[in-house]
């Protein structure tokens, strides 16, 4: 039997390779502009975000804050003795994630004038990319101006340990999309993903289990964050457990009952849990997208410049956006760099010159100097730019103001023995803010004061005049200001 035959070549102006919210961004500007552009998507549109990852994720653990708060008060907290009921969050987390279902996004993609193939898209030579749909058959696909490439990031497993496969783990897509809550939960890995799922189903009722190689937890940010982090997870009853290896596992049937997973740890130790999940890093979705075709190494990262063009490959019609350029492994911050890659699509299309100079309107420079970062543990971190840390590293001559926001009034007012820290990191030669990092309950919704600040490269004797409203947690800003200040 032979395979179907490939199509007439079908033009666009653009050719955008994933529909996450990076592609879809790329493709809203691009259309918006009045190029005619497609989307090819092999699996459901909206990607990783909407359906494991940033919505049903955040679903899961907004009850928890919303319960941490109340309890935090009193008068609220004799009125939220109970437990958080699992199948209503479980059931609102489904909403959330649109029952893994793509109806409204792909609606959305035919209302803006945008076409969509289904199937798995390669790259097939210059300004080409076939498509392979479920039935086999081929679509050659041909860009006038641009491809790009927004396949995003797969989770990482580590090599080489016995009985992982057979284990069958957890990565994030099952911590977030999975149907009951596990008696017991071992959580491998100390980074975002591991400390927010240890958060959720420790609320929902698991017996959490959170295993680190190293000493700390959220290695990229301020040491103080982990530590808080921490603090918080042992409060609410996770076992934390700094400096553990997994050695190997083991997956066998439970006498009378569903299986459960032996891990068998560094020192010995034998742990028993009814799932395991495995946090330990991303990888480039880039193994079989036909990077050879144009002279790349399949299965990395793609290297791109400010304007998410693809480095070492001639003409200037490659691009990737999102994780896959492994510049910020952020949604938001895909969505910002698919902003900047259709405004320099329209640009070269228009026969414009680029902006790329920093700040420039193609130039995608919040990557490195202004990417905002939640992580909605309880407390939550909220950070912004660089750690003081990274900051000396890169030669910069700053100061680090440290201040307690359980000491603002608003800090006391949001809840009963608020704990929680501010750190600002000052360039005392530009005189401006380098990096922010707040942990506490509630932090979050600052963030964005941080960005913009940082982003803008507000002068410290301008922030001064921004007077945060009294009593709310903002007025931490004041006393980073006048520790800097003096």
């Amino acid at each position: 039997m032979t395979s179907p035959q490939p199509t007439a070549p079908e033009e666009y102006d653009v050719i955008v390779v994933g529909a996450g919210p990076t592609g879809e961004n790329v493709a809203d500007r691009t259309a918006a502009a009045g190029l005619r552009t497609v989307v090819v998507e092999s699996e459901l549109v909206g990607g990783e975000c909407s359906y494991w990852a940033c919505m049903p994720s955040k679903a899961l653990l907004r009850p928890v804050a919303a319960l941490a708060d109340a309890r935090a008060v009193a008068g609220s907290r004799e009125a939220a003795g109970g437990a958080l009921d699992a199948a209503a969050v479980l059931a609102r987390r489904d909403a959330f994630a649109s029952h893994w279902q793509d109806d409204g996004q792909v609606k959305w993609l035919r209302d803006t004038g945008i076409d969509l193939v289904r199937g798995h898209g390669r790259l097939a030579g210059e300004r080409q990319v076939t498509v392979e749909g479920e039935d086999g058959g081929e679509r050659l696909l041909v860009a006038r101006h641009a491809v790009v490439i927004c396949t995003g990031s797969r989770p990482v497993l580590p090599v080489g340990v016995p009985g992982l496969a057979e284990a069958r783990p957890w990565t994030n897509r099952e911590a977030t999309g999975s149907p009951a809550v596990p008696g017991r939960l071992a959580v491998v890995g100390g980074g975002v993903v591991g400390v927010e799922m240890a958060t959720a189903w420790r609320a929902l009722g698991s017996e959490v289990v959170l295993l680190v190689r190293g000493g700390g937890l959220l290695p990229r940010m301020e040491p103080f964050a982990g530590e808080l982090v921490a603090d918080g997870l042992r409060a609410a009853g996770v076992d934390v457990r700094f400096g553990t290896e997994v050695a190997a596992l083991e997956r066998r049937a439970a006498d009378g009952g569903p299986s459960e997973v032996t891990l068998v740890l560094g020192d010995g130790e034998r742990l028993t849990v009814d799932e395991v999940l495995y946090a330990t890093g991303r990888a480039p979705r880039t193994a079989d997208v036909g990077l050879e075709q144009v002279g790349l190494h399949p299965g990395g990262w793609l290297d791109v410049d400010d304007s998410c063009t693809v480095l070492g490959v001639d003409g200037g019609w490659l691009y990737a956006a999102g994780d896959v350029n492994h510049r910020a492994l952020l949604t938001h911050q895909g969505k910002y760099q698919a902003r900047i890659t259709g405004a320099a699509i329209v640009a070269r299309a228009q026969g414009r010159p680029l902006d790329t100079a920093r700040w420039g309107a193609h130039a995608a420079s919040a990557d490195s100097a202004g990417a905002p970062q939640v992580v909605f543990t309880h407390p939550e971190v909220a950070a912004v730019g660089l750690t003081l840390d990274a900051a000396e590293r890169a030669g910069l001559r700053v100061k680090a103001i440290d201040h307690d926001l359980g000491a603002v009034a608003g800090a006391s007012l949001y809840g009963d023995d608020y704990r929680g820290r501010a750190r600002a990191v000052f360039d005392l030669d530009r005189e401006v803010l380098v990096g922010v990092t707040f942990v506490g309950p509630g932090v979050s919704e600052l963030v964005h004061s941080a960005t913009v600040a940082v982003v803008g490269e507000v002068p410290i004797d301008r922030l001064w005049h921004a007077v945060p409203a009294y009593p709310t947690i903002s007025e931490v800003w004041l006393r980073l200001l006048e520790g800097c200040r003096g």
